[in-house]
């Protein structure tokens, strides 16, 4: 059965605090959509974020197979010395991965909860892997270099952020010109996938909003069933503004 245990999953959940600031992008309905942090984003409803509480989840052993992550990796054909940023990056499920694939690179695993960094420091340590760095991030920033990230990914993250244009404005900033951005996100266009509505985005909204931030449409990977695989590009003639 696919994704068996989801329901306990989005039972651990929080709800992180809303910040003041670019009210004019965001509406607060009344009453809030069941599972929502109360705010809505391009007529989308922004779900709440996965509490550190249910890090185990991430580590289910039957994730490789509902969701391929060798498969999805491959698919982005990665080089030794990519900088990758995985935005959202949890317990580094999807870090430790990459960084097999980027070994004269590294690998920015960006999380907004220090518990989660916490584990994956203890994961680094245990493992030996070299090549990753965490960051702590924020709501509304990732705190990314500057025009080093070859590309940003984010696993089922996107559709959480409480700030989603801040935090892409901080992701544009920093990827290279040319840099890509790969959104993998359940497919809402499917109502069988055992995935609550808010927790799935359709290709249609994600392009919208990508397009709303600035960022080139580039194809989107037919690698896994059950999710979306959407790659946008950071125009190669963009200006980087250093911080």
């Amino acid at each position: 059965m696919l994704l068996l245990g989801i329901g306990i999953f989005f039972s651990l959940t929080v709800m992180l605090p809303v910040q003041a600031g670019s009210d004019h992008l965001y509406h607060d309905p009344w009453p809030p959509r069941p599972g929502s942090i109360g705010k809505v984003y391009m007529n989308r409803p922004i779900a709440r974020v996965m509490g550190y509480e249910g890090a185990y989840w991430l580590e289910r052993p039957q994730r490789a197979q509902e969701e391929n992550p060798d498969a999805v990796i491959a698919a982005l054909n990665l080089q030794p010395t990519d900088i990758v940023a995985d935005i959202g990056s949890g317990t580094g499920y999807f870090s430790t991965k990459i960084s097999e694939q980027v070994l004269d690179g590294t690998v920015l695993a960006v999380d907004v909860q220090p518990q989660m960094q916490r584990i994956l420091a203890s994961r680094l340590q245990d493992e030996g892997i070299d090549n990753i760095i965490p960051i702590l991030g924020e709501e509304q920033d990732p705190h990314l270099p500057a025009g080093e990230v070859d590309l940003a990914l984010m696993v089922d993250t996107y559709h959480e952020f409480a700030y989603p244009y801040e935090m892409m404005q901080g992701i544009l900033k920093g990827l290279k010109p040319g840099g890509r951005v790969v959104l993998v996100e359940y497919k809402k266009e499917n109502p069988l996938i055992p995935i609550k509505p808010l927790h799935k985005m359709s290709q249609a909204q994600v392009r919208r909003e990508m397009a709303g931030v600035g960022l080139e449409w580039m194809a989107a990977l037919e690698v896994v069933p059950h999710q979306h695989v959407l790659v946008f590009q950071k125009p190669a003639d963009s200006v980087t503004l250093q911080k």
